[in-house]
């Protein structure tokens, strides 16, 4: 008998999908294809739920990498800058991954509506992103969002949604429900972690001290530290620069900035540190980085599925 894993590979292959990421009619449901394996890729994970059908990936998020197959599924559950890579692709057996958007807000809404409490398992903040293995549950509801592609509007709207509504259950309940869930215990906080994530989103294009982010959160510097990095796995003025970095690079990448221009615009006040900096993180300065990317098209941030 056939897997479910196997019935999901088989009908994204049946689509004859493009190389790249391809949306669907479904509004928080993408799929991606790639046909051979890529370049290490920085990039912002942003809260989703990603399973991998076919194919491996490599991610590197701070000093860790997690390397996750056909089978596995990636959560982000904040915006973390990362770097990733296919590593297991050809034009015979593709890469296929699936991707849904998730929010902090629908989590807490199944937890309300079932009743469901999932505590973390102590008192420590855990990682903003982890790996899970998917079971026949999981793909079952892919397979049923799948089949939702030649439904009228009103069906893919309604039933989408209950299908991720279940999604979010079978995560809550599943083994990795206390990693799941810590994104909701973070937002409830109306001080903490989450709002020195939010903080920092909102001022990284200016200049700040720690302090001023301790405070922004009231947390003392060293309790900042910790916390910080446990869930981003780098410091607070790392995750500034990374965001800089990322913003000036897709505002060049769209054009509507040469290197001088992205480096003030997110805050950067000497061009030779933008540059430098620019280079280290993704391994040519900005003009060259811009003239390889045009003569071979690249995406312009690894794709979480």
């Amino acid at each position: 008998m056939q897997s479910k894993l196997d019935q999901l590979v088989n009908i994204v292959d049946s689509l004859h999908l493009t190389e790249g990421r391809t949306e669907t009619s479904v509004p928080f449901f993408s799929l991606v294809r790639r046909n051979r394996p890529t370049a290490i890729i920085p990039g912002v994970l942003t809260p989703s739920f990603c399973l991998i059908l076919q194919g491996g990936k490599k991610l590197h998020l701070g000093q860790d990498t997690i390397y996750y197959s056909a089978g596995d599924y990636l959560v982000s559950l904040i915006d973390i800058p990362a770097s990733g890579q296919v590593i297991g692709a050809s034009r015979q057996t593709p890469y296929f991954g699936l991707r849904i958007d998730v929010t902090a807000e629908e989590i807490a809404s199944v937890m309300t509506d079932t009743g469901i409490v999932v505590k973390p398992l102590d008192q420590k903040l855990g990682p903003g992103a982890y790996v899970g293995k998917s079971d026949e549950h999981l793909q079952l509801l892919f397979i049923r969002l799948l089949e939702l592609r030649d439904k009228s509007e009103v069906e893919i709207r309604f039933l989408s949604s209950l299908i991720k509504r279940e999604m979010i259950f079978r995560l809550l309940t599943g083994d990795y429900g206390h990693l799941f869930v810590q994104r909701v215990f973070m937002d409830q906080q109306n001080e903490g972690i989450s709002r020195a994530i939010e903080w920092i989103k909102e001022n990284y294009n200016r200049t700040f001290t720690i302090e001023e982010v301790a405070r922004s959160s009231k947390m003392s510097v060293s309790g900042l530290h910790h916390k910080f990095k446990a869930v981003t796995t780098m410091a607070p003025l790392q995750y500034q620069k990374q965001l800089r970095l990322q913003e000036a690079r897709r505002l060049m990448l769209n054009g509507t900035a040469n290197a001088t221009v992205a480096a003030l615009e997110v805050g950067y006040e000497s061009p030779a540190q933008f540059s430098r900096e620019y280079r280290r993180l993704f391994g040519l300065p900005p003009l060259q980085d811009m003239k390889a990317f045009h003569r071979k098209p690249v995406p312009e941030a690894f794709e979480t599925s």
